[in-house]
């Protein structure tokens, strides 16, 4: 395709077509210059190809397709290559489907349990989502299939998510909100990306100049075109400027027209349009130019694949020595889940699965001794006591009892947020009453997102299932028998109920205001900074192995921040069984900075696999960006000098491994001090005691007051000095010379000034 050719070649009306898209599903086409249409269709962890009636709410009937784990899940499996995997496989049924360009991967950040869509996201991590993210896209777009990685920018929550307003600040974007992108755009070049609905700052998404083309393309050196969320347009010639390419679906010709007029107005440059055309271009001839209708894929053998990506994401929770059973042991398996498991969430991403397993069936057929009761019904949500009664006499009837619970459909999909984090009460009262006649009650959880569990001191196990796709019945039975070993890690916190997370005061906001006032201090950030308890921590996961961890080596014991530093720390399986690791580095801020900083931050994790007393080494390369936070006046990445800690651990609050390394800044810092700065920020400074002394000997004076009344005693005396150096402490260099009665002027001031920051 001669794409420079087709741009002169087209009228003004043909490229205003080419900015939406001919229908639901396909970009527009120009029969008289051969441009074909190309299709892009829902994902992320399975193909929503509609082939009749569009929508983009998961309503009307798709083709069958392999639905694999969702987001949530897969992110548990800390394990770039498996995601990779998966990506690889979708990128095969999307060519064989003739879709150009998969939506996906989801990669907002989880900012609270209530997100309705937190089912699709991979975590509250931003370099957890980032880099588990650029796996994914590196799989889908090596057959030659684009993603559109969602959704761009600050889109946290469901309600009014078409009209509400993210006031995020600056420094928190850069480093949880716009992080969860950064790595992803820059390392594996995504085809398209696609905007949010909300506005950032005031501004829509989808007319964001400075997010769309200073951030993404300008900072990132993104190449592709970016593509509006389905109605998420809201003034198309602002938009075109600020470098939304694609709008979704079809604006049936209305927005088409206001293009060509604002270009004839003179209000929109032809240049701009051209440019916007070029880039929808260059990714249709790119999917054209490599397409492989001949493409085969077996959807049986990837029903296998989303079973093994289960089975390595699945997180136990909890272990008192309950799990593996036995195949000979007598369990009960209670809960309608485990007939009819709940394996995806609602919405754009529902996948019409070509076949689903179930936990009852997939045991008797492995050998299981297995009965079933109902425990409650999906339908109605209601205590059935006639239903926790038979489940009752089956736990008493059995070895083991294990409950399947969650969320059903209806508690969490796109397009509205959970009001609370707890299960239906019929599922609460079915495991009080299982567990109060089973002591060996173990529950399995389906979920999308964090809940609360008030009999987690009654139970003996739990496994967080979460939404682990079609093939969840037999992944769910591999780990129960022990044919699979969990090695799932929570790619977010658990609180102990919703009123500790950070942004519970301001979540859904007020009307279509949305204050991110937590800042930096999203999900472990927080709990960690505040030292509270949580139910289960970000990174935890438990193992039928144990892992010794040991001979932690840093390369270097200093160095600059344009250099890299190596870490190397050991990983023994010292259990009986085979074992996958997830081996987490976190990164503390310098023990000298100024800078409030969350505790720790994750900077690195590797999952490997040990066979019984077997040793790997496990790598880790920090750069820059490791040890850097966002520095506004700088505008830019910003590493303070000091001794930074290297923490490796299981999870982010099972430590198992500490060492550090000191890290100098080749960067001037920003100017520090000023007129405003106080008299106690010059004495915290390493050379500012010694420059301010004759300063407070000036203002001690002053201060000093009269003779002292003779009743005074040791403490008073004591009491008083005290107080005057706090007020001194707090006073401004500037009140200085007005209270120094003439001893100190602005000159020397202006010099102390220069002196320290020299």
């Amino acid at each position: 395709m001669d794409i420079e050719k087709i741009i002169q070649a087209m009228t003004l009306e043909e490229k205003a077509s080419m900015c939406s898209g001919s229908d639901f599903w396909h970009t527009q086409g120009v029969e008289r210059l051969d441009v074909p249409k190309v299709m892009v269709s829902d994902g992320p962890h399975g193909l929503r190809k509609q082939a009749m009636e569009g929508d983009h709410l998961g309503i009307n009937d798709s083709i069958k397709a392999v639905c694999f784990p969702t987001g949530v899940t897969v992110a548990s499996s800390f394990d770039k290559a498996l995601i990779n995997e998966m990506g690889q496989a979708l990128g095969d049924e999307c060519q064989a489907e003739g879709v150009a360009v998969l939506l996906g991967p989801a990669m907002n950040i989880k900012r609270s349990p209530l997100c309705g869509r937190n089912f699709e996201y991979f975590s509250e991590d931003p370099y957890l989502s980032s880099t588990m993210a650029a796996s994914q896209i590196k799989g889908i777009q090596s057959k030659n299939v684009g993603t559109s990685i969602k959704h761009f920018l600050a889109n946290n929550q469901e309600h009014r998510r078409m009209s509400s307003d993210s006031q995020v600040d600056e420094r928190t974007l850069r480093e949880i909100y716009m992080a969860s992108f950064e790595t992803a755009v820059k390392e594996a070049k995504p085809w398209t990306v696609m905007c949010s609905y909300n506005k950032v700052n005031g501004t829509y998404a989808s007319e964001n100049h400075r997010f769309l083309t200073e951030v993404l393309r300008d900072e990132w050196g993104f190449d592709g075109f970016v593509v509006s969320d389905w109605g998420a347009v809201n003034n198309r010639v602002e938009g075109v400027k600020a470098g939304l390419d694609l709008e979704m679906p079809s604006s049936m010709g209305i927005n088409d027209k206001k293009v060509v007029e604002a270009v004839k107005a003179g209000t929109l440059d032809e240049k701009v349009l051209d440019e916007t055309v070029r880039r929808i271009l260059t990714i249709v001839d790119r999917f054209e130019a490599n397409k492989k209708p001949d493409t085969v894929f077996d959807r049986d053998a990837d029903h296998e694949k989303a079973r093994k990506i289960a089975g390595e994401s699945m997180v136990l929770l909890k272990n008192d020595g309950v799990l593996p059973l036995a195949v000979g042991t007598k369990a009960a398996f209670i809960g309608e889940f485990a007939v009819k498991p709940r394996f995806q969430g609602g919405g754009s991403s529902h996948i019409n699965a070509h076949k689903v397993s179930n936990a009852v069936d997939s045991a008797k057929a492995a050998g299981a001794d297995v009965t079933y009761s109902k425990g409650y019904d999906l339908i109605e949500d209601k205590v059935d006591d006639v239903l926790i009664a038979e489940a009752v006499e089956a736990a008493k009837a059995s070895d083991v009892a294990v409950v399947f619970a969650g969320l059903p459909d209806a508690y969490e999909s796109e397009g509205y947020d959970r009001t609370h984090m707890s299960l239906p009460e019929s599922h609460d009262r079915l495991i009080e009453a299982v567990v109060a006649v089973q002591p060996n009650t173990v529950v399995v959880l389906h979920n999308g997102s964090p809940v609360e569990m008030p009999w987690i001191g009654d139970v003996k196990g739990v496994l967080e299932a979460y939404l682990s796709g079609q093939s969840v019945g037999d992944a769910t039975a591999d780990i129960l028998y022990g044919k699979v070993n969990p090695s799932g890690k929570l790619a977010e916190t658990f609180p102990l109920k919703l009123k500790h997370n950070p942004s519970y005061l301001y979540y859904v906001g007020e009307k279509d205001v949305v204050e991110y006032r937590e800042g930096v201090f999203v999900g472990y950030r927080y709990y960690d900074k505040k030292e509270m308890d949580v139910l289960f921590p970000f990174g935890h996961g438990l193992s039928y192995t144990s892992f010794e961890y040991s001979n932690l080596k840093v390369s270097e014991a200093s160095i600059k921040d344009t250099d890299t530093v190596e870490v190397t720390v050991d990983i023994t399986n010292t259990g009986t069984v085979y074992g996958k690791e997830a081996v987490q580095l976190y990164v503390a801020p310098s023990d000298k900075g100024e800078a409030i900083r969350p505790e720790k931050e994750l900077k690195g994790y590797e999952k490997i696999g040990l066979e019984p007393g077997e040793t790997k080494t496990v790598s880790f390369t920090l750069d820059k960006r490791s040890f850097a936070y966002f520095n506004v006046v700088l505008n830019d990445w910003y590493v303070e000098d000091g001794n930074y800690g290297i923490v490796i651990g299981s999870s982010s609050r099972d430590i198992r491994a500490n060492g550090t390394v000191e890290v100098l800044s080749t960067v001037k810092a920003p100017n520090k001090f000023h007129t405003n700065s106080t008299l106690g920020d010059v004495m915290n400074h390493e050379k500012g005691q010694e420059l301010i002394k004759p300063f407070m000997e000036i203002m001690g004076n002053v201060f000093g007051g009269g003779e002292e009344e003779e009743e005074s005693d040791a403490a008073s005396e004591a009491l008083t000095e005290e107080m005057k150096m706090a007020m001194l402490r707090d006073m401004p260099l500037r009140v200085v010379i007005l209270f120094s009665g003439g001893s100190v002027n602005e000159a020397q001031i202006d010099e102390l000034i220069e002196q320290l920051n020299a």
